[in-house]
């Protein structure tokens, strides 16, 4: 009976959304949405416009409740007002894959859902979800948690696979894989006004028309909107696209704040220094904080595929992230004063395709907030990247013939 409320979908509601005149997306109402301590747990209710199609479900490791909606906007409502729970540690909401919305809720220990439904308004056609949480021993909390296997859901090409593929040559455009950080209920670094998902998105864009203009380049984003896309679907588009360069993007923040400048990472089983070891660390929770059921990752293939990484891929990373630092300092563009690093990054894992993690700069810092803000900058920076990658596409190619000789 527990498992099945874990797993509860109403796709009911599809069809009485037909007939309670259901149209665009429910729209919640911060007045009726709370998460509130009880006798023996927690309650969570969310006022929504209208009723949508929902599920709920919790995740072990560390403990999760995961409400997945069809599908909510999320404005007005501040995920700091709804954690008023003792028995919760934070509250995340977004976009996280088309169609579909998702509220995370960091549980302060194992607490079980007791009941849950929704209940939609006859006349003005507003809806009340409400969710029961019981706290319930660690065992029988991990017994009873997991995602529900449902028809549909599983993404497809998940997965790292190691293959052998044919090495660029400049015979042919060159493929890059252009992934912004994070996005949807991942919002990554926030500073004054500035969203490091929104930020990174504008850039990619930016980037990729550069890299068009230039010719001689086939450019694919991760994502193009403002979606949740798991660290190991990035690296599967890269795959199916058949990538020959994999940069990701992004614009963290530091809470001591001493980095500025642009920074490329390249991937390694241990951290150049403490920074960039928190750094991965922070970047490689993001499916966890986005309610993904990692249980089952075999982290001994995920070593395999980083000592394969080094054998041919990762002296070529290497030197793409030479060729950004380089091409960033001919520009005159802010580079950190340790500019090339690296780290257990999971998005750089690909066994076969170059991969490296630039940091345009550092929400932490005045100057680079100030620079991304700017579009003649962002500018400037996109056509550094994209004169780098051109030079390092006609070395690596000239690298490749004498290989092959």
């Amino acid at each position: 009976m527990i498992r099945a409320i874990l797993a509860l979908i109403l796709a009911i509601w599809a069809g009485a959304g037909i007939a309670q005149g259901f149209s665009g997306l429910a729209r919640v109402n911060p007045e009726a949405t709370r998460l509130s301590d009880t006798r023996d747990g927690m309650r969570l209710e969310i006022g929504l416009s209208q009723g949508v199609p929902w599920r709920v479900f919790t995740l072990d490791g560390p403990p999760r409740l995961v409400l997945d909606f069809r599908e909510v906007d999320w404005r007005g409502a501040d995920p700091a007002l709804i954690d008023w729970a003792e028995g919760a540690k934070a509250v995340r909401m977004g976009a996280f894959r088309p169609g579909w919305s998702r509220l995370v809720v960091d549980l302060n220990g194992p607490f079980a859902v007791a009941e849950a439904d929704m209940r939609v308004e006859e006349t003005s056609g507003a809806a009340r979800l409400r969710v029961d949480l019981q706290k319930v021993p660690a065992e029988r909390f991990a017994a009873v948690a997991g995602a529900p296997a449902l028809p549909g859901w599983a993404l497809p090409g998940e997965g790292l696979k190691a293959q052998i593929r044919p090495r660029q040559r400049g015979e042919a455009p060159l493929v890059v894989v252009i992934d912004p950080g994070h996005g949807g209920i991942d919002p990554g670094a926030e500073q004054e006004e500035l969203v490091e998902k929104d930020l990174m998105l504008t850039f990619a864009r930016e980037l990729k028309d550069a890299l068009t203009r230039a010719g001689g380049f086939e450019v694919v984003l991760t994502r193009e909107a403002d979606l949740f896309v798991s660290l190991e679907r990035r690296v599967a588009i890269a795959h199916q696209t058949g990538a020959d360069l994999f940069l990701s993007l992004h614009a963290d923040a530091l809470s001591e704040g001493r980095a500025h400048g642009a920074t490329v990472y390249t991937l390694s089983d241990s951290a150049s220094d403490e920074a960039s070891a928190a750094l991965a660390e922070r970047h490689n929770r993001a499916d966890m904080l986005a309610g993904i059921d990692l249980t089952g990752v075999d982290d001994v293939v995920a070593d395999v595929l980083m000592d394969l990484a080094r054998q041919e891929t990762q002296p070529r990373a290497e030197e793409i992230a030479r060729a950004l630092k380089l091409g960033l300092a001919e520009r005159g563009l802010p580079l950190n004063s340790r500019p090339l690093r690296s780290a257990g990054f999971s998005v750089l894992k690909s066994p076969d395709i170059p991969s490296v993690l630039l940091e345009v700069g550092f929400l932490s810092s005045r100057r680079d907030r100030e620079n991304l803000r700017d579009p003649a900058w962002r500018a400037t920076m996109a056509q550094a990247i994209t004169e780098a990658i051109s030079a390092w596409r006609i070395a690596d190619a000239a690298r490749a013939d004498l290989v092959r000789q």
